[in-house]
């Protein structure tokens, strides 16, 4: 059992990042390297804080992980030195713990019950013990590929190679299928590959783990857009089932500011993917920020990401929009009582580094240089509020007073509409729903028999940890859907079945 003292014993602690000389100046990721002894027993120590809380809400229903990650016991062999068997527990529920580890944003602390009061010192450094274990397993050699010893004879593609996507096919390879990954872009991995910045995963994580894919038995095709490379007819006729894991990446435009028209304003995705690509090897991007003043318009995760990109590409100022006031530092609990998720203000690396946030803010119009380029944005100061008629949200200007703010690059970073119009949709009989998704039944399946959806293409653009759980969970039916049943693990808490279908 856990050290149920352990947290007044030792004080929660972060990983050591890199100066902000030495992050700005390279791609590499933000945190230092520790020799690995130095590095186990610091968490070892820090996986002591753990205690035997009876009901462990970290991985329980709707408050924990989605994953249902066995957290309590992976921290208690961690603490006892105990990697290998660590390893294990952590992989028995997660395939990418080193994804997670790196990208998740923890809901699994919010919800430890050291984060019920301040007085704790805070919740077990867990997304650090999970990466530390993750890193570990590779090092020691824990990870190992685990090929099916029986073939079953069925054959299933896997549209997308994602998070999602590559949790469904690394389940059911290892059930015996025969498994082919379609992946329409250059190189394989979604927004890993190119939504995800170097300066938050290195791609050399994901290579090694593409690399056990492959020895497993999972097949893999770059380059090709089914629907179109591949027509549907073809793939339903080579294949058993599909698995669609295509994302959501129609990005949310702005169509009612004045000026959106004018050259340099972009979707952030424009500017992630090829600077991404520019990391890769692949040449200078279209899209960069070398030398002007930026402005990003959105306040989460996607802004972020393009806020530490553009001041490694050497921008002049960056400067991020945030139309909702500045969150509270420490949890509300009127408004995100423990153990939900808490509405507090979070700041990334990227935010420590350079630039400045603005909160309340919306943009009036977008300012032509008389070239047809934008050269500045006009700010005002803003209430966000829903029309109590119709539930809309609207974004009222509080006061006439109007700031400008040089902007020779504008990235707007203001969501995900869902999943992108696609011929293999309308090839497969498919349409997207209100929430701009494809639906599902209790069992993955889609209107189109034989056809399944998991990850972002079902839930909305959400979490790396829910695209991984959404993916086993679809393993698992298409495994029954093949065969009958199925001896393939999936999340167990509620939370992970499929969203009704509408």
């Amino acid at each position: 059992m856990a050290d149920p003292t352990g947290f007044l014993k030792y004080e929660r602690q972060e990983p050591k990042k890199k100066s902000y000389e030495e992050r700005l100046s390279s791609w590499g990721e933000v945190y230092a390297d520790v020799p690995p002894d130095e590095r186990n027993e610091q968490v070892r120590t820090q996986a002591s804080r753990c205690m035997d809380c009876g009901i462990p809400f970290c991985h329980s229903g709707g408050a924990g992980c989605p994953l249902g990650n066995l957290i309590p016991e992976w921290n208690d062999l961690v603490r006892r030195g105990d990697w290998a068997a660590a390893s294990d527990r952590l992989h028995a529920t997660n395939n990418f713990p080193e994804f997670t580890g790196k990208l998740c944003p923890a809901p699994c602390e919010a919800g430890c019950v050291l984060s019920i009061s301040p007085l704790s010192g805070g919740p077990v450094a867990i997304k650090r013990v999970e990466e530390t274990i993750a890193a570990q397993s590779w090092e020691a050699g824990y990870v190992q590929p685990q090929a099916a010893e029986v073939s079953s004879g069925r054959k299933v593609a896997v549209v997308g190679s994602g998070p999602a996507g590559l949790a469904a096919a690394q389940q059911l390879t290892r059930a015996g299928h025969e498994v082919t990954v379609f992946e329409r872009d250059d190189r394989l991995g979604g927004l890993l590959r190119y939504g995800i910045p170097e300066f938050k995963m290195e791609k050399k994580v994901l290579d090694r783990r593409l690399a056990q894919l492959r020895k497993e038995g999972t097949k893999f095709v770059t380059g090709c857009e089914v629907g179109v490379d591949l027509s549907v007819e073809d793939l339903r006729a080579q294949y058993d089932a599909v698995v669609l894991a295509v994302g959501a990446l129609r990005g949310r435009d702005d169509h009612i500011t004045p000026g959106r028209s004018l050259e340099g304003i972009h979707l952030a995705m424009e500017h992630l993917v090829p600077a991404n690509k520019f990391v890769e090897g692949d040449g200078p991007s279209p899209v960069d920020a070398n030398g002007k003043h930026v402005v990003i318009i959105g306040g989460g995760d996607t802004g972020a990401d393009s806020y530490g990109t553009a001041t490694r590409q050497g921008a002049l100022s960056v400067t991020q929009l945030d139309q909702y006031p500045m969150p509270p530092q420490t949890r509300d609990d009127e408004r995100s009582p423990w153990p939900t998720w808490p509405y507090i203000l979070r700041t990334y690396p990227a935010h420590e580094e350079a630039g400045e946030r603005k909160f309340a803010v919306a943009v009036k119009r977008f300012v032509d240089d008389g070239n047809g380029h934008v050269k500045a944005v006009e700010l005002q100061e803003v209430r966000v509020q829903k029309d109590p008629e119709t539930g809309r949200r609207e974004v009222i200007p509080v006061n006439d007073h109007v700031e400008t703010l040089p902007a020779d690059l504008v990235l707007l970073a203001i969501g995900f509409e869902g999943v992108e119009e696609m011929p293999l949709l309308e090839g497969l009989d498919l349409t997207l729903n209100r929430r701009g998704t494809l639906s599902c039944g209790s069992d993955w399946q889609t209107e189109t028999p034989g056809v399944f959806v998991c990850g972002d293409a079902h839930r909305g653009a959400s979490l790396v940890v829910w695209a991984i759980a959404e993916g086993r969970s679809v393993a698992a039916a298409v495994d029954t859907f093949l065969t009958g049943a199925s001896d393939l693990p999936a999340p167990v808490h509620p939370t992970a079945l499929p969203l009704a279908v509408v």
